[in-house]
């Protein structure tokens, strides 16, 4: 990315970008705002709503973990597939419905080698 990143949510939605294999898109969908206002969060010209802030948040930490296991691709497909051990339900879907803790608890089973 050759966005500078000059502040904090820059910053985040670099990583989570770089890290995890999303697009401005992917982010725009998981926070309920257009293209355009990510865009903005990026430059510094406007700041997420708080319910937007701890969205990008939990996402920053869930990129981070999954670093530890799988490349940029892996992430952004883990994110998006069905997993059994959530119900058949996506982790992007939990983390836009503010249920984050559930996929926190996957990624504490795969920490732990008792994923499946």
């Amino acid at each position: 990315m050759n966005v500078v990143a000059t502040n904090s949510i820059a910053r985040n939605l670099a990583e989570i970008e770089a890290v995890g294999g999303l697009r401005g898109t992917d982010i725009a969908n998981l926070t309920d705002v257009s293209k355009a206002t990510v865009s903005r969060w990026r430059s510094g010209s406007a700041k997420p709503q708080p319910k937007n802030e701890m969205v990008l948040a939990d996402l920053v930490y869930i990129v981070r973990r999954l670093q530890d296991y799988y490349t940029e691709e892996e992430i952004r497909t883990w994110l998006y597939s069905r997993h059994p051990q959530l119900g058949g339900e996506r982790a992007v879907d939990l983390i836009h419905q503010e249920r984050t803790i559930e996929v926190l608890d996957i990624l504490n089973r795969l920490d732990s080698d008792g994923y499946l």
